[in-house]
């Protein structure tokens, strides 16, 4: 099926938010509970929340679709970290951050990910960025192959909540 890549709109949010719920779960340990993912939800991925994003300036959401439906999404941020952690251990400024990089299962393997990341990063150098970070829970393993295979190397750790739930998140940086 073929794909298509845009930069999202104000009026994507919904469609956002139901990707969003559709693939956050995909990056959680299975020792994440259903309740601290469904806090997640609540607090960060709701349709309001993609709203927020979208009117933010230093934001930029991605989409993939196919025959109309929502099947992936990034979004960079530009600016520096506001975690101390990562301040700490990043090396290259000015720096964006790429928060989300989803894809649903369907169409894992097919390169939509790859095409997003680019359109990402290339967003980034255009926003002004010389490097891009991402933090990544250190147990999930498909998603630290992509990064290493996209060129983002271990610069250190974060700490990263599920609802209550305190998890240990590589942070992986690359130049552009």
């Amino acid at each position: 099926m073929p794909v298509s890549y845009r930069r999202a709109g104000s009026d994507d949010a919904a469609r956002l938010a139901l990707i969003a719920a559709a693939t956050f779960v995909l990056a959680c340990p299975p020792h994440t509970t259903a309740g601290g993912i469904q806090s997640h939800l609540e607090k960060t991925l709701t349709r309001e929340r993609f709203d927020e994003y979208l009117a933010d300036g230093d934001r930029m959401l991605f989409l993939a679709e196919s025959e109309g439906l929502p099947i992936g999404y990034t979004m960079v941020i530009l600016g520096p970290p506001a975690d101390p952690d990562v301040q700490a251990v990043l090396s290259i400024h000015p720096t964006a951050e790429l928060s989300k990089c989803y894809v649903v299962p369907g169409f894992h393997g097919q390169g939509v990910a790859a095409e997003l990341m680019r359109l990402s990063v290339e967003a980034a150098g255009e926003g002004g960025a010389s490097g891009v970070w991402l933090g990544v829970n250190n147990l999930n393993v498909r998603a630290n192959r992509f990064y290493e295979k996209s060129g983002f190397t271990v610069v250190g750790t974060k700490t990263f909540y599920v609802g209550t739930e305190r998890e240990d998140d590589f942070v992986r940086e690359r130049a552009l």
